[in-house]
């Protein structure tokens, strides 16, 4: 056998299992391993090695394969946690204003401070003392307080959509999950750009000045119609699907640019998606609902401007720093920008003497985006429900720098998640610690075509399982795949296609390790006492070093399985002599 090869442990759903084997000694042709489930019975089974036990449900069963998978608990989602003494109740910073109905959520499961208006090195010296901190746009949550957090902050929820204001990479490298609140202001959002769109096509602020200051300008402040006239919707989410539904509404023709949107929903609201060029050289009103990224960063500039229809008007509710201002007042002054109708700045608040803002053809808003009542308290209500998620375990259906899974796909993999988490912390330990796995590879089998089957959750808990044991961080969902990066291991993913029922998204999961040479020892056996002694002292009188051993056993004094890790290849009066053990009732040997 290559020195090399691959340990293969996998978790199947089928519901029917291999027949019983009375073997004393298999013949080892192959060095897989199959930790199999389902619905009513769990099996162990190497070539016609197995362990059946009595029906168990699937999230507990497991746990009682070997002791060293795991000693917790699973959590059920079906319940909540028991109450927490006061002293073990964790500590929830606000570091900005949020809506009462989200902080009594907070206050019935931790300890909530708030705290405003902090300055970074009163929040640096706070944070340590905090397992959660939940911030708006005005808090910026740097790397500095992530190491100021020395591991303690688990979550930082941002109670809004947009995150530019937290470094993503410093949070998953500490380990802590950031959550936003997606949904709850997109209405509040949409209308607002509605109500600029509006204001700035009949020169609603302007004239309102004017009035107030004792004018009658009626013929200075015409504007221009909606109807017939093309919108362009620079990033087609959840926003900007809300500004199309509405315009469309208005009579204007829409189209959208924004390359991960799905063709169908543009389609279903009457949105044709086209290229971002196409989009900025045919529109007579341009409604930005981008995030701020790396590459949106300034994205709207001197040559972004150039390529525009002339007389264009621009509305900003998103993110300010993807328009390049310096760049937008010299396309107001040369006419290219019409009008310009902004509630977002790059620097917020923006200086008292900006130009931008002192402009004759710009509106602006002071960040007036999701601020309506309901927005308010809809949005700390879906921030703190996250957050209480996240500090009680569970998984989040907003989670930022974690797999971003629809609440659908969770709900539907949840009977997959621990176990997926306990496959690879069996794999890992049944090659006697992993310290020389070289790469992983992980194939779901599934009757749903791979382009309809969400993995990703599923991945990051195997490669939660298979590194945490072998590492000295703590690993979490978070910082599983950054940390596997970092020690070299390779992690690949397949998906085939199998004739089952579709009714399962998954019929198994294998996970393949590949290792230097390792040898390891399966026995199924009667549970009594003595049977470690035995099967070591064999293995000693034969001078076979012993590098690990684990019992599993699903009911005490039944069945059970022993896994004995050794470091040279027993001869074959050894293995006899261990077949010959009365309690042994079958066993094998492995060279990985």
């Amino acid at each position: 056998m290559a020195s090399a090869a691959a340990a293969t442990t996998s978790i199947s759903s089928a519901s029917s299992l291999p027949p019983h084997s009375h073997n004393k000694l298999s013949n080892p042709s192959s060095s897989s391993l199959r930790l199999s489930f389902s619905n009513s019975s769990l099996s162990l089974s190497l070539q016609k090695l197995f362990l059946s036990s009595n029906p168990n449900p699937r999230s507990s069963t497991i746990l009682n394969v070997l002791k060293t998978v795991h000693g917790s608990e699973l959590l059920s989602k079906s319940r909540d946690p028991d109450p927490l003494p006061q002293s073990h109740k964790p500590t929830i910073l606000v570091s900005e204003k949020l809506g009462e109905a989200g902080l009594h959520l907070l206050r019935g499961f931790g300890n909530v401070e708030c705290l405003y208006n902090l300055s970074q090195e009163d929040l640096c010296s706070k944070i340590a003392e905090c397992d959660a901190l939940i911030v708006r746009s005005g808090t910026k949550v740097t790397r500095q307080v992530f190491e100021a957090a020395k591991g303690r902050l688990k979550v930082v929820g941002r109670a809004g959509v947009g995150i530019d204001n937290v470094d993503l990479q410093a949070a998953t490298e500490f380990g802590c999950l950031v959550v936003n609140a997606p949904t709850a202001n997109t209405i509040a959002a949409a209308e607002h750009g509605i109500a600029l769109l509006a204001a700035m096509a009949r020169n609603v602020a302007q004239a309102d000045a004017s009035m107030k200051a004792g004018k009658w300008q009626r013929n200075k402040y015409v504007g221009v119609s909606l109807v017939g006239k093309t919108l362009a919707i620079m990033g087609f989410g959840k926003v900007g699907s809300e500004v199309a539904r509405r315009a469309k509404g208005l009579g204007m023709h829409v189209i959208a640019h924004d390359p991960y949107a799905p063709a169908d929903r543009a389609r279903a609201l009457g949105v044709e998606l086209v290229s971002f060029d196409q989009a900025i050289a045919t529109a007579d009103f341009v409604s930005l609902h981008m995030p701020l990224t790396p590459t949106t960063n300034k994205i709207f500039n001197d040559a972004t401007f150039a390529k525009m229809k002339k007389g264009v008007r621009i509305i900003n509710v998103a993110r300010g720093g993807v328009i390049d201002e310096d760049a937008l007042v010299r396309a107001l002054d040369n006419g290219t920008v019409a009008q310009a109708a902004l509630d977002v700045f790059t620097e917020e608040p923006p200086s008292t003497d900006s130009k931008l803002v002192q402009h004759e053809n710009v509106a602006v808003t002071p960040h007036l985006g999701a601020s309506t009542k309901e927005a308010q308290e809809g949005v700390a209500v879906e921030i703190a429900e996250a957050v209480v998620g996240a500090l009680r375990g569970e998984l989040s259906a907003t989670a930022v720098n974690a797999p971003m899974v629809p609440p659908e796909v969770l709900s539907e993999l949840a009977p997959y998640v621990a176990l997926a988490e306990k496959l690879g912390r069996l794999a890992v330990q049944l090659v006697a610690g992993g310290s020389g796995i070289q790469s992983v590879k992980v194939v779901y089998r599934s009757s749903r075509d791979p382009d309809n089957l969400d993995t990703r959750l599923l991945r990051a808990m195997i490669t939660k399982g298979i590194i945490e044991p072998i590492s000295d961080a703590h690993i979490n969902l978070v910082n599983a795949d950054f940390t596997a990066k970092q020690k070299g291991l390779r992690i690949s993913e397949e998906r085939v296609v199998v004739d089952s029922s579709p009714e399962n998204p998954i019929e198994s999961i294998q996970c393949g390790c590949e290792l230097g040479g390792k040898s390891l020892i399966l026995c199924r056996q009667v549970d009594q006492p003595g049977m470690i002694g035995r099967v070591g002292n064999i293995l000693g009188e034969s001078n076979v070093n012993v590098s690990f051993m684990s019992v599993g056993r699903t009911v005490r004094r039944t069945k059970a399985i022993m896994a004995i890790g050794v470091d040279e290849e027993p001869d074959k009066d050894t293995l006899k002599k261990i077949g010959e053990v009365p309690a042994v009732e079958e066993f094998v040997f492995l060279d990985l």
